[in-house]
């Protein structure tokens, strides 16, 4: 019990010594908490307004989060008495030293993020192409976008590759031309494939009948004809709940 005691008497007498400075490091806290939170409301109204990209917001709320973090800690150890220079230059150190470390191909994929920023070669919510698999952009990060799949997977990928790939964007409500092909012998006449596909695609759920669907002789083979039946559809997004 003697232990105990002693370490009660040491706690009290350190929040005895110190209230002071824990009231005003809570006080600091909750005002930097305050102007975080305002400051998070008009981004979201500027978003909502249409006034503010969704991924610019994203990355803005992000980096206020950080700075007001680190102004919470800065207040709490100037009141306690800690050199802040010897703080500040601490994390300096374990700053460049974690820089140092990180590899090329994180400082490519940042600048990669950033000229994805500003070339907008989609947004958040468009559903795109990549890789042969349709993808809803979800967050663009500095590092990686993040996608998910219509199968409900979420993929992050390193914007470096995006900038080298090949992407179609369908938007959010476009009206978009999907096809399929076929291989056929000889025997059978264009006619008939070109009538036999028209009336499989009028059995397909979703396809439009303005514009029109049609065929495509698209590659002639030794033995066989390749037919390729072009359809369009309008539900780009179908919902996977």
């Amino acid at each position: 019990m003697t232990i105990l005691n002693d370490f009660f008497d040491a706690c009290c007498g350190w929040f005895y010594a110190n209230w002071q400075r824990l009231a005003f490091s809570i006080i600091g806290i909750v005002v930097v908490y305050v102007v975080y939170k305002l400051l998070n409301k008009e981004i979201t109204k500027l978003k909502e307004r249409q006034k503010l990209e969704e991924n610019v917001a994203v990355n803005l709320t992000r980096v206020f989060k950080w700075l007001f973090g680190l102004i919470a800690i800065g207040l709490v150890v100037a009141q306690f008495g800690f050199d802040v220079g010897l703080v500040a230059g601490f994390m300096a150190l374990a700053g460049g030293t974690i820089l140092g470390f990180a590899s090329m191909n994180t400082i490519g994929n940042a600048i990669a993020g950033i000229i994805v920023m500003i070339s907008k070669p989609f947004k958040i919510g468009d559903r795109i192409l990549f890789n042969k698999q349709f993808a809803d952009i979800v967050a663009i990060d500095l590092i990686y976008t993040r996608m998910k799949t219509l199968d409900n997977v979420m993929i992050s990928v390193p914007n470096q590759q995006l900038l080298t790939s090949e992407i179609d964007n369908y938007g959010k409500k476009n009206v978009v031309r999907r096809n399929c092909s076929i291989t056929v012998g000889y025997e059978l006449t264009s006619e008939q494939v070109e009538k036999a596909l028209l009336e499989a695609a009028t059995k397909v759920e979703g396809v439009l009948k303005e514009p029109k669907p049609y065929v495509w002789v698209t590659n002639l083979y030794n033995f066989s004809v390749e037919y390729t039946l072009y359809v369009f559809i309008s539900q780009i997004k179908i919902s996977t709940s």
